[in-house]
């Protein structure tokens, strides 16, 4: 490999990369508007089945830039490879993978979208950007876009493109940001509500042979939390869904177990369910609720 600060492919964009590489950062070069090269012949329309590591994993190892956020990496051999070597003449920006680096980005599109932010998320490390901010946490989750108007969140599966390490102290990923990708629709269920829910799911002593707790105390917190998600009947359920779990499992956390949380779950996602929340979200809901919790106790 040539000598740091050589730009083997004439574009100074390669320093930015060695330097988040030797930090442990997977990147990739970005063409002009901000986007990842097209695969390869070899590649194109996914025939080579993908990469491992993509959401359907596929046997792919092409040494080419293909496959966008699934082809960063932190090894400068392949950075500098002579199959990066084009891109790299001709990138216009560096990208990084948050979710490779431990990371989740908020991003902020605009000036609202940070007024938001500030007004609704822990402050955290921050990015200018050309017409807003990129808050950076901590953790990992899964990415989606469009979570609310103007913002975006780049974590696993997606990249962002490297704008500097910003100012702050970085916070660990907060329940706030986790319950921005729990999508919900906001129409009340009419009538029965279809669920492959089992009728019967409740909780009780047989399934939590290894909680600390009394059957009084934990039925009367999973009441109130019941009672607080069927009350979100217009909007809100999934995101109040997500709350539940997460104190509830809280609760829970010094137990030796178990604790009978999967049944506690089952019946906060009924719960939604009957206000109009569709099961997959609810599920997602508290699935991310009670991960949350875990990983606070860890």
């Amino acid at each position: 490999m040539p000598p740091y600060g050589v730009y083997p492919a004439g574009n100074p964009h390669f320093a930015t990369a060695l330097d988040l590489t030797a930090a442990g950062v997977p990147v990739l070069p970005l063409r002009g508007g901000k986007l990842p090269f097209g695969n390869c012949r070899a590649c194109a329309k996914n025939i080579c089945g993908g990469r491992p590591n993509m959401k359907s994993p596929g046997p792919c190892r092409c040494p080419s830039v293909c496959h966008a956020w699934a082809a960063a990496t932190t090894d400068p051999n392949i950075i500098n490879s002579p199959a990066w070597a084009a891109a790299w003449r001709q990138a216009a920006a560096v990208g990084y993978h948050p979710g490779g680096a431990g990371l989740t980005v908020v991003d902020l599109d605009n000036t609202d979208a940070v007024t938001w932010a500030r007004t609704t998320l822990p402050r955290t490390r921050t990015v200018p950007t050309t017409r807003g901010e990129h808050w950076i946490y901590q953790g990992t989750m899964q990415s989606a876009n469009a979570v609310r108007p103007d913002v975006d969140v780049k974590s696993l599966m997606q990249y962002a493109r490297w704008l500097g390490p910003g100012t702050g102290t970085m916070t660990a990923l907060p329940p706030a940001v986790l319950a921005l990708v729990v999508r919900e629709e906001t129409t009340p269920a009419r009538g029965k509500v279809v669920s492959s829910l089992p009728e019967r799911a409740t909780w009780d002593r047989t399934v939590a042979t290894g909680c600390r707790h009394t059957e009084q105390y934990v039925r009367t917190g999973l009441d109130r939390g019941l009672t607080l998600v069927r009350a979100r009947a217009e909007s809100g359920a999934g995101s109040q869904a997500f709350g539940v779990a997460r104190f509830l499992a809280a609760q829970h956390a010094h137990c030796p177990g178990p604790c009978g949380l999967d049944t506690l779950g089952r019946q906060i996602v009924a719960a939604a369910v009957s206000v109009g929340v569709p099961e997959p979200y609810a599920h997602r809901a508290v699935t991310n609720g009670l991960s949350a919790a875990e990983r606070g106790a860890a």
